[in-house]
């Protein structure tokens, strides 16, 4: 058994065929798409997270609003960039998100990618530290975040408040228990996802890492899954982590599905440069008929390691097309691997 969701982009431009034409359409087709997922049976809706470009680029009223419309699928993020967050407002929003959905928030964070506008994050108002990288900002914000998400009173009370205080140090509001156990550290490297480890944070890993090694795509994050599993077993954490890894995944069943994504067929494992100096490698889309993909998808060192698998979609071609690429997999595809 695997828990299968859907990774949404979130795009929207104007442009005659997509049929998410305005950041409106966008966000009111993927509450849409996520009831709809919800009702065929997948287990969760997760959302890209960009800023100054368009595409999803403020979460929490959106997970929010799933979170009222829905019961039980899972509702996360993969990723929120932490350079562009104050981790106490998001503690706050996060908390709200989560108790409106009854504890199903699932938030990816990591230290983010390259994005639309350089060091975007200092128009948000941030600057580094005395001899700090964007990164170490990242995964500073990143600790900051989880530590509040404990709890636990950290700021003294006003001795002459507007509203009688409880006795002690106040923590943030709305406090969502069990929240801090379902985030999740989206990790290029192996050193990251070590990292994530040792923090105690669940693993998400996309569909490209640094290459580290020359070899193929899913065996090089099959061995990185693989160090988490082991740093986490070391740092003696005591309930057991998940991890998640996202492919484009599409069984070729109708006619459409061949002219969208016939081509995707003979695609292979890409190697590019994500930033000047981090030479990455880029997994493969699977496209082929349903018994075709059962076969490649088995080989997929990576997938057999996680235990969560986050579907890619053409967010563009509306709510009734990826349901049925969605419902696709379900029906002709998990079965026969032994996630359903």
């Amino acid at each position: 058994m695997k828990k299968i969701g859907f990774l949404s982009f979130g795009h929207w431009a104007n442009h005659p065929a997509y049929k998410t034409r305005s950041a409106s359409d966008t966000l009111l087709q993927s509450i849409d798409l996520a009831v709809a997922a919800e009702e065929i049976g997948l287990d969760g809706a997760y959302f890209r997270v960009h800023h100054f470009a368009a595409q999803l680029g403020s979460p929490f009223p959106l997970l929010a609003a799933i979170g009222a419309k829905t019961s039980k699928i899972e509702i996360g993020t993969g990723v929120i960039d932490m350079r562009y967050e104050n981790p106490l407002y998001m503690v706050e929003d996060a908390g709200a998100a989560d108790l409106i959905s009854r504890g199903r928030l699932q938030l990816g964070i990591s230290r983010g990618s390259p994005e639309q506008v350089i060091d975007g994050w200092r128009y948000f108002g941030y600057e580094l530290a005395a001899g700090e990288t964007d990164a170490d900002m990242g995964r500073r914000k990143a600790l900051e975040f989880l530590d509040k998400l404990k709890g636990i009173g950290f700021a003294q009370p006003n001795p002459y408040p507007m509203f009688p205080n409880p006795p002690g140090l106040l923590r943030l509001e709305p406090y969502s228990e069990g929240l801090r156990e379902r985030i999740w550290w989206g990790a290029a490297s192996n050193a990251t996802a070590v990292w994530a480890a040792e923090n105690g944070m669940n693993l998400q890993s996309s569909t490209l890492k640094y290459d580290e090694s020359g070899k193929p795509f899913h065996v090089q994050q099959a061995e990185q899954i693989r160090l988490y599993k082991e740093a986490w077993k070391k740092a003696g954490h005591q309930r057991e982590p998940r991890v998640s890894v996202s492919r484009s995944v599409f069984a070729l069943v109708t006619d459409q599905d061949r002219y969208f994504f016939g081509q995707e067929a003979k695609r292979a494992d890409t190697i590019g440069m994500i930033e000047q100096d981090k030479r990455a490698i880029f997994g493969r889309s699977y496209a082929a008929e349903p018994d075709q993909l059962i076969k490649e998808l088995a080989e997929d060192e990576a997938i057999r390691e996680a235990d969560t698998l986050l579907l890619t979609i053409p967010n563009t071609l509306g709510v009734d097309y990826n349901i049925h690429v969605l419902s696709s997999i379900l029906k002709y595809v998990a079965p026969g691997l032994g996630w359903r």
